[in-house]
């Protein structure tokens, strides 16, 4: 999981633009805030949808459509897992070819990408349809074995609507595996970021807790303890992270001085907060108060991690005080309200998720699109049902 926040502007070459050894002239101090700036917005934009759209997924009534459940077994081998493969992978540019797994590493982000920006701007696109337009349905299936034996692979429904979101989207990833341009980078991860938030779900606070409280240990000794994390982020070349130029104004859209947020940083303090909506639903007062209340935490813990970064001009662990924050103010909040038993006794997968399968398998990269992404892939392979499109909902 790359969740370092860096900032470049002290010379060094980032991932997602030209690398090269010339040292780079220093930022102008409005092209520094249009970074950090443009960096929160894109961070809050897939939390704040994502986790709408994680209550809508919740209500499913098809089991296929249901979310992934992150248990408390899960969240504790989290960390684990993902400070394995953060080493793997370091160990690997270490000894290959950069350019050779950059290459695979773009084809496979090439089909994720446009599978996870087709999921995310279908809602979207059905408001602009008209109803003259001629939706058919269509089927792929794939099977293993003959008669009893017979075993379902691949069963996928979709329609015309959702053929020319895909189309839309191969376009953005025809773009991005072309060019690498850094809008393109973005318009997939945050794709990715949503759909990690929409479609991986936390079954309680205290699954939350230990998973970010795991992570919390992992992002801080992995940023700075070793120089792995900052490594293996400016040497991944995928949408694994927002990156933003600090020369925007200089140079337009071929700047390449880049601040850069890994979107472990915002899925996982995000899956936590869509819990926190979760359980606000469940109290039925027609209030949103932890919520919202987690999510100006948020703003709040990424807007220190920016300040101490421009402050120390050195990458920092955004886990580091994103995770104080998200957990902090919202427990602080339900002391105040006397609903602290409420708030840990509360069950996502017995109050909404009755059917949900729990998540079995750890994905490729903690925090980064490759976890993010097979989650939602096998969900989009997998058998599942259509269920009737409501454009408004969100």
């Amino acid at each position: 999981m790359d969740s370092a926040l860096s900032d470049p502007h002290n010379g060094s070459a980032e991932a997602g633009g030209p690398t090269n050894s010339t040292t780079r002239p220093p930022s102008t101090p409005e092209g520094i805030a249009l970074a950090y700036g443009s960096l929160l917005l894109m961070a809050l934009l897939p939390i704040f949808f994502g986790a709408l759209r994680s209550v809508r997924c919740a209500r499913g009534k098809n089991a296929s459509d249901m979310p992934e459940t992150i248990t408390s077994r899960d969240a504790a081998r989290f960390p684990i897992i993902a400070s394995c493969t953060l080493l793997g992978l370091y160990l690997f540019f270490k000894i290959f070819s950069q350019e050779y797994i950059n290459l695979l590493l773009s084809m496979y982000f090439f089909v994720l990408g446009i599978l996870a920006l087709s999921h995310t701007i279908s809602p979207f696109m059905n408001k602009f349809f008209p109803a003259s337009f001629p939706n058919r349905q269509y089927q792929l299936l794939f099977t293993q074995g003959s008669g009893e034996n017979k075993e379902e692979i691949i069963n996928y429904e979709f329609d015309t609507k959702d053929l020319v979101c895909l189309g839309l989207s191969s376009i953005v990833g025809v773009w991005y595996l072309l060019r690498k341009h850094w809008i393109a980078n973005n318009l997939f991860g945050l794709a990715f970021s949503l759909n990690g938030v929409e479609l991986l779900h936390l079954n309680n606070v205290s699954t939350g807790c230990i998973l970010l409280g795991g992570l919390f240990i992992y992002d801080v000794f992995w940023v700075f303890g070793t120089n792995v994390m900052v490594t293996v982020a400016k040497s991944f070349e995928a949408p694994i992270k927002l990156v933003f130029p600090q020369d925007l104004l200089e140079k337009g859209l071929e700047a390449n001085n880049f601040a850069m947020l890994g979107l472990g940083d915002v899925v996982i303090p995000g899956i936590f907060i869509a819990l926190l909506l979760r359980f606000d639903i469940s109290l039925k007062k027609n209030t949103h108060t932890y919520f919202y209340t987690s999510f100006a935490a948020y703003i709040f813990g990424l807007g220190l991690t920016i300040f101490i970064m421009h402050i120390f001009k050195h990458a920092q662990p955004a886990l580091l005080y994103l995770v104080p924050a998200c957990i902090g103010f919202p427990v602080l909040v339900a002391l105040a309200k006397g609903e602290v038993t409420e708030m840990f006794s509360y069950e996502s997968s017995a109050e909404i998720l009755p059917h949900t399968p729990r998540l079995t398998h750890f994905p490729t990269v903690s925090g980064s699109p490759a976890s993010l992404a097979d989650s939602m892939q096998q969900k989009l392979a997998g058998p599942r049902r259509r269920r009737p499109q409501n454009p408004s909902a969100m």
